[in-house]
């Protein structure tokens, strides 16, 4: 990898965490739950995007370099499985047994039909 790519990997990275505390604040704002919508819609669009961008890279639409800087750096900051998890065991220990089976395995679910719905849409 070269230099310049590794530094805008870097600071695609640092975009996609940025764009992430803005759309947890938004929905945050708006959806007062204890349900982590933010997160869910977070992963969700990250993994429709992460999809799309799979399927042009495919289509030899995107350079590996592009995929790389876009994929691993800006897809990267901006989903986040750790925050995913952790929200789902608080919600499993504050016995929201069905918010927590939503949250791991409804996310789960909405991410990989996401990410294929995305790659149908690139490969279109």
């Amino acid at each position: 990898m070269s230099l310049p790519v590794f530094l805008a990997l870097a600071a695609a990275g640092g975009v996609g965490a940025a764009a992430r505390f803005m759309v947890d604040g938004v929905i945050r704002a708006r959806f007062v739950t204890a349900y982590p919508w933010a997160t869910t819609v977070i992963n969700v669009t990250g993994s429709f995007l992460l999809g799309l961008l799979t399927a042009l890279v495919t289509r030899s639409l995107v350079s590996s370099e592009w995929s790389l800087v876009l994929g691993t750096g800006f897809l990267g900051g901006y989903t986040t499985f750790s925050t995913a998890s952790y929200e789902t065991v608080r919600l499993v220990r504050e016995r929201r047994y069905a918010a927590a089976l939503g949250s791991g395995l409804g996310m789960l679910a909405g991410c990989v039909a996401a990410a294929a719905l995305g790659y149908w849409v690139g490969g279109s």
